[in-house]
């Protein structure tokens, strides 16, 4: 088994990385690998609605091959954990933009994977980043995975937030939690089947 942390910081080992190694490391000693997906520093296109994805299953903007990597990474992958730095009370918008296009043209295929969101902050606007970063995982029918706590870390630098002990040992639960659904889910194969799916009824408020 394989999970996806995917660093929505433009710092490749900052404050977001430390907390996401955190939650790596517990699922690596389970026997669960992990791979990293950097975000990097360039900027990536937002969605411009073209609903060309639609047609071809793949994002058809040209010039970034991050996003259709990362789709590729995440249908590969048995569970995924997205990391942001807070920015303004929310997530990277860089991060959100990827985001945005990743689960649009995914086209369901992320499907009960189970997802889970870390924020790093310096202070507060945590939960508010943590909210919206959910909210990809539960419009796609993914089982959210918690802690013991909200999933964040305070600190301005990787030493600070390694001095966060509540935030760490938070990083350490969502680890172990996340490798506990992943053995369940893999035990259940075979003898529990997926839930059954009703054809979707879209509603709009204004007719």
């Amino acid at each position: 088994m394989n999970v996806l942390l995917i660093n929505g910081s433009p710092h490749k080992e900052g404050c977001t990385y430390t907390a996401l190694r955190e939650v790596g490391g517990q699922l690596e000693a389970q026997g669960i690998t992990t791979t990293v997906f950097q975000l990097g520093t360039e900027a990536i296109q937002g969605c411009t609605a073209c609903h060309g994805c639609r047609k071809t299953g793949v994002c058809i903007l040209k010039g970034d091959d991050r996003v259709r990597n990362c789709i590729e990474m995440m249908k590969q992958a048995d569970g995924i954990v997205v990391g942001s730095p807070v920015y303004y009370a929310g997530a990277n918008g860089a991060l959100c933009a990827l985001l945005d296009r990743v689960f649009f043209s995914s086209g369901g295929a992320f499907a009960y994977k189970p997802g889970a969101a870390v924020v790093s902050c310096r202070r507060a606007g945590s939960t508010a980043a943590l909210d919206r970063l959910n909210k990809y995982f539960t419009i796609s029918n993914m089982p959210v995975v918690s802690s013991q706590y909200w999933n964040m870390v305070h600190g301005n630098s990787p030493d600070e937030v390694r001095q966060d002990r509540e935030g760490m040992q938070i990083m350490r639960t969502l680890g172990r939690n996340m490798a506990w659904l992943l053995k369940s889910i893999e035990a259940g194969k075979g003898t529990v089947n997926l839930p059954e799916k009703e054809p979707h009824q879209g509603t709009n408020f204004i007719r």
